[in-house]
């Protein structure tokens, strides 16, 4: 969602040179826009503190002459490399008691406000200018592929072969935590159908979502692709790139779907679509509207039901699938 405000800025003064300090898993993302002149790795944890080695970078980032830094994460610690650097301009939402470290310091309304987006692209204008959500739409992230690496991609792991049939992902995991997850055996009822139906699917993830892909190949009797855990993210871009529509719970992956825009069937439960929603117009936005208790933000359901995710069965998704089918596909 900061490329939306990397467009800003560009659309702002098109000869401004925009750097990214940012965490390595990040940087394959980074790499694929065009308005980031050059990325710098930020080797620290989320979450960890580790100041001498903040000082270092901060240190390091003196003599480049930077006019301004924009500080997107709302944290004290975050401020700090950009205040040790002495960036003459150094701009951010009010959060952690950072008066000082940053000196183009706004406050947040969070009604007026509401999408994250927003409030990353509006720290693009003085603070003066009033938001125009229309105008941010005209800049949601695009990601650009090289063929050249679409290519690789597909040979390393076997699938040059594998395109003649259109093409489901399958972004079943969420970071965040298992109330952002739409049941392995509902996904597992979805890719039947596809696969009955012609269609190839393949399953993304990382690492960590291994166990529900595991879930998913096992009631599918493994006819699946599973790609969970065996790319890096800048492969898992290149993948999705090819692939015809996307199912994906709110998550990372769902985005770069966006980004590469593909068709979505974004499901959200614990989350609030109003908050975080894809940023295109081929998406089919799947919830419950009627639950009191969505959305409640816990990484587990604190009712220990789930309703939002089970309720929303299979055959709700697959109506969805249907309506985004004849509007974006055929």
């Amino acid at each position: 969602m900061a490329q939306s405000l990397f467009k800003a800025i560009k659309q702002l003064n098109d000869e401004v040179a925009i750097d990214v300090l940012a965490s390595d898993w990040s940087l394959p993302l980074l790499e694929r826009m065009p308005e980031v002149r050059q990325t710098k790795r930020l080797p620290i944890a989320h979450g960890a503190l580790q100041l001498k080695l903040r000082f270092k970078i901060a240190h390091g980032l003196r003599s480049q002459g930077y006019d301004q830094a924009i500080i997107l994460p709302n944290s004290w610690k975050s401020a700090l490399i950009p205040w040790w650097a002495k960036i003459p301009k150094r701009t951010g939402w009010c959060g952690e008691m950072r008066w000082g470290l940053l000196n183009d310091l706004r406050l947040l309304d969070k009604k007026t406000v509401p999408l994250m987006v927003d409030r990353f692209v509006s720290l693009a204008y003085p603070k003066e200018m009033q938001i125009n959500s229309d105008r941010y739409k005209r800049m949601s992230p695009s990601l650009k592929i090289q063929e050249k690496n679409i290519t690789l991609t597909l040979k390393k792991f076997g699938l040059s072969d594998k395109m003649k049939n259109r093409i489901l992902a399958l972004c079943p995991g969420a970071e965040f935590g298992a109330s952002k997850r739409w049941p392995e055996e509902y996904y597992a009822e979805l890719a039947k159908t596809k696969l009955r139906e012609g269609w190839s699917v393949w399953l993304f993830g990382s690492k960590n979502d291994q166990m529900v892909s595991h879930k998913i190949q096992a009631l599918t009797g493994d006819a699946c692709i599973d790609l969970t855990g065996k790319t890096n993210l800048g492969e898992a871009i290149d993948l999705l790139s090819v692939t015809t529509t996307v199912v994906s719970n709110d998550s990372g992956l769902m985005h770069v779907a966006s980004a590469l825009d593909k068709p979505i069937i974004a499901i959200f439960g614990s989350t609030d679509p109003k908050f975080t929603p894809p940023l295109h117009q081929k998406v089919k936005i799947s919830r419950l509207s009627s639950l009191a208790c969505s959305p409640c933000f816990k990484r587990t359901c604190p009712l220990h039901h789930h309703a939002c995710m089970r309720r929303l069965s299979p055959t709700i998704i697959l109506q969805d699938f249907q309506c985004l089918e004849k509007q974006w596909i055929l």
